[in-house]
């Protein structure tokens, strides 16, 4: 049951407008969050609206990092193994998100930085494909870490800067190479329907066999993933960063 606005002051997730009764200012939305309040007898108004500044004011002063860096002196014998495996592996500290998130569960480190390594290491698609396939991923959760990141990458791995800014503004490219339209329409069409029609997997499958289909599945799959964790905790970006990403109108 969706909550609603009623007799006292609620948050209640939407993408409307309600009907606010005598309070006559508009809601604030923070993060698909509506404060809202519906105040119905005399001479409370203020007393709504003062309510709904202090809400306001503190969602925003949470809207920082909610799972930052955990303190060496403050971590479990667990989270130090996590910490020197990743070390082990990727031949350098453990400083920030994903993986600092992560370390609450120690368990996932590892495996999730294996997978990276592939995706960095022996990517079945090679470069150029992958980092397109990663920015669909970033886009569709507007996940400006990973953005930032992979944009820059893909750059590097030869995908055209339209191709980039057409992602970037939720359009579909309209200048894709032949493999791009293939990966763009099966990256695309799993993560909008959860599902894939045979005509778009079969023609995903002749350009780029079953290893190559996997490994699309994996690479949307990880990056949500990721892209999950790192809303979830609002992991900012490196120091100096700025988001490329807009969100998508609600």
């Amino acid at each position: 049951m969706p909550w609603q606005c009623g007799d006292a002051l609620r948050l209640r997730p939407t993408r409307s407008v309600p009907a606010f009764g005598r309070l006559k200012t508009a809601p604030r939305v923070v993060d698909n969050l509506e404060l809202c309040a519906t105040v119905e007898r005399k001479g409370e108004s203020y007393m709504g609206r003062s309510l709904v500044a202090l809400l306001v004011l503190a969602w925003g002063a949470g809207a920082q990092d909610r799972l930052p860096p955990v303190a060496a002196e403050k971590m479990t014998e667990a989270q130090r193994k996590a910490v020197a495996d990743y070390r082990n592996l990727r031949n350098a500290d453990l400083t920030g998100p994903p993986w600092s998130v992560l370390l609450r569960v120690p368990d996932w480190v590892v495996p999730a930085v294996e997978m990276r390594l592939h995706v960095q290491n022996r990517p079945v698609l090679g470069n150029r494909l992958t980092e397109l396939a990663i920015l669909i991923a970033a886009r569709e959760w507007t996940n400006n870490y990973e953005w930032n990141a992979h944009s820059a990458a893909a750059a590097r791995a030869g995908l055209a800067s339209a191709v980039v800014s057409d992602v970037a503004a939720g359009r579909r490219p309209e200048h894709m190479a032949e493999d791009e339209e293939i990966l763009y329409d099966f990256c695309a069409e799993l993560l909008h329907n959860k599902s894939l029609s045979d005509a778009t997997y079969a023609r995903a499958l002749t350009r780029f066999g079953e290893a190559g289909v996997v490994e699309l599945a994996n690479l949307e799959g990880y990056y949500v993933y990721l892209s999950m964790v790192m809303n979830t905790a609002r992991s900012p970006l490196p120091a100096g960063a700025k988001p490329q990403l807009a969100s998508f109108p609600k």
